[in-house]
């Protein structure tokens, strides 16, 4: 058995990188792999295991890009044909390959993404709840926070004492997503840290009249424009949150939010699509009791009309006069 793809696995999630398993599901022979062997996949198109020849190879390699971008699996069946070919089939895209060596390989796609990365910065009631809730829906934390101590976010992967933009910079990875809770206490200073950090989006929990008030004191002091306008505040959703907790989770919301909108945008637009292009069936003409159509305005009243009116109306005389 091969094991070259654990050992890999291992590797590259230690390094917070994303790959995708391959496994083999059915084989038609001729093929070189067989059910269950398996390989790790990233998207540079770096193989480490076997999941067959090189026939298979542009197949796998195109699709693991695709899972690995909206993190969701595929099966897929390559097949020989004349002429290279994609179409879905029910739940399974198959890819024609034109190949000499012939057979059928049918192999499952599984991407596995690194944990989305959040920084909160703020030591406040708000900081701790967010620094307990999001590692339980996926997210690796870190916190920023003067004097803060790694036994006040027992939940925090990371914790730094110095809210030195410097300071966050060199030990915090760019992008992922941060969250501003100082709530009173060094507002400006966690504004800059998480500016700093460039992440994709940037929540600050305060009132919009607080964080108009500290956006003008970050443009006065050189930050970039366009950054500052993106902070999001108030932040979370408004669902009436009074304590702590429920602000947190609010804060939360938006955070898983944002980190799902590719997918949800992928999502909505398979919908739009099909939508699209369904058929729309064409209404069938209301006919009379003479067998013609009814005239139009006729059909137009009785759409229109509540059931209730259908109901109870007189009995109308038809074209016929009965």
């Amino acid at each position: 058995m091969n094991t070259e793809w654990i050992a890999a696995a291992t590797r590259l999630q230690a390094q917070q990188q994303p790959f995708a398993l391959v496994s083999v599901l059915r084989v038609q022979p001729p093929a070189s792999a067989k059910a269950g062997d398996k390989a790790l996949v990233t998207a540079d198109g770096a193989i480490h295991g076997w999941i067959g020849g090189g026939c298979a190879q542009p197949a796998v390699i195109k699709t693991v890009r695709a899972a690995l971008a909206d993190g969701q699996p595929r099966t897929i069946r390559i097949t020989p044909t004349n002429e290279t070919a994609e179409r879905t089939l029910g739940d399974v895209l198959e890819f024609g390959m034109a190949c000499h060596s012939g057979g059928t390989l049918e192999l499952f796609i599984d991407p596995v993404l690194p944990a989305a990365h959040l920084t909160v910065l703020g030591d406040s009631p708000v900081a701790r709840a967010l620094s307990v809730l999001a590692p339980r829906v996926g997210f690796t934390v870190a916190v920023v926070a003067e004097g803060a101590t790694a036994p006040d976010f027992p939940d925090a992967q990371t914790v730094l004492h110095s809210d030195d933009p410097a300071s966050v910079c060199a030990a915090l990875p760019a992008a992922g997503f941060a969250v501003v809770a100082t709530q009173g206490r060094r507002d400006l200073q966690g504004l800059k840290a998480a500016l700093a950090l460039q992440p994709s989006t940037l929540w600050f929990v305060a009132s919009a009249r607080k964080a108009g008030v500290l956006k003008q004191s970050l443009l006065a002091s050189g930050e970039d424009a366009a950054r500052v306008a993106a902070i999001v505040a108030p932040a979370g959703e408004p669902i009436g949150a009074q304590t702590a907790e429920e602000i947190a989770l609010t804060v939360l919301v938006a955070v898983v939010a944002a980190r799902r909108a590719p997918l949800a945008a992928t999502a909505a637009m398979t919908t739009t699509a099909a939508a699209v292009l369904a058929p729309t069936p064409e209404p069938a003409a209301a006919k009379s009791c003479c067998g013609g159509a009814a005239k139009k305005a006729a059909t137009a009243v009785a759409v229109e009309a509540p059931v209730e009116t259908v109901a109870t109306a007189a009995p109308k005389k038809s074209c016929c006069g009965s």
